[in-house]
């Protein structure tokens, strides 16, 4: 192994110790202040402050359910439902508000036609296809590799690109959902004892789950692409 492929593997354990680490941090920081503001009540549950905005907001076609688990807070575009985990859905404090006001934040983005949502809506189908067959090619293509061809390779880094593509503009879309409800939050009269600050580092460690996910499917795109370009030397 020459000394470009030793770099390479020594660049892809590094990404991987250091955002492994850096992920379990911040699900750690997240979960301790979404339970500390959870222990910080407001006068709706997050229910009621999902509704609220986004009958505020003139949307009228989107339903808001409870899912269960913790944390599986999303927004469907296909089958425009806000959904809240159950202590979202049922619960009324700081953290709540904070995490359905953000998932209502997609919901009006959809209504909106925000770009980088409609482009990611776009990129779902391609990345589940992706997703599917993107290991088993790379594998593939890094034992094919050994034999000069890099072709198989290519496609896989090709896959991989995509995800890291998917991942990169979730990036925008998670930070204009949190700004639209910071923003809702602020100027609705409805709210009692609401603490916008805490309410907004809630929804900052959040987003930093989905900015360490992107910086780590970087690092590896980069790897791969440095395991092609040896190949074709």
């Amino acid at each position: 192994m020459n000394e470009f492929a030793q770099g390479g593997n020594l660049f892809y354990i590094i990404i991987t110790v250091v955002t492994m680490l850096v992920s379990r941090w911040v699900g750690s920081m997240l979960q301790r202040r979404f339970n500390e503001y959870s222990q910080r009540p407001i006068g709706m549950t997050g229910a009621q402050v999902a509704r609220k905005m986004l009958s505020d907001s003139g949307i009228n076609d989107v339903q808001v359910i409870s899912t269960q688990g913790q944390l599986t807070d999303h927004y469907n575009p296909l089958k425009k439902t806000v959904n809240l985990s159950e202590v979202v859905f049922h619960e009324s404090n700081v953290a709540a508000a904070a995490v359905a006001a953000h998932e209502c934040g997609h919901a009006v983005q959809h209504a909106k036609a925000y770009g980088a949502l409609k482009l990611r809506s776009a990129l779902v189908p391609v990345v589940n296809l992706s997703s599917k067959f993107m290991n088993w090619v790379l594998l593939a293509g890094l034992f094919l590799a050994s034999s000069g061809n890099t072709t198989v390779l290519f496609v896989g880094v090709l896959l991989f690109a995509t995800t890291t593509l998917f991942s990169v503009i979730t990036l925008p879309v998670e930070f204009d959902a949190s700004r639209r409800a910071l923003a809702w939050l602020d100027n609705s009269g409805s709210l009692q004892n609401l603490d916008h600050d805490k309410a907004k580092n809630a929804l900052f460690w959040a987003a930093m789950t989905y900015t360490v996910a992107a910086i780590a499917s970087i690092g590896q795109l980069l790897y791969y692409i440095m395991r092609l370009m040896d190949a074709r030397r």
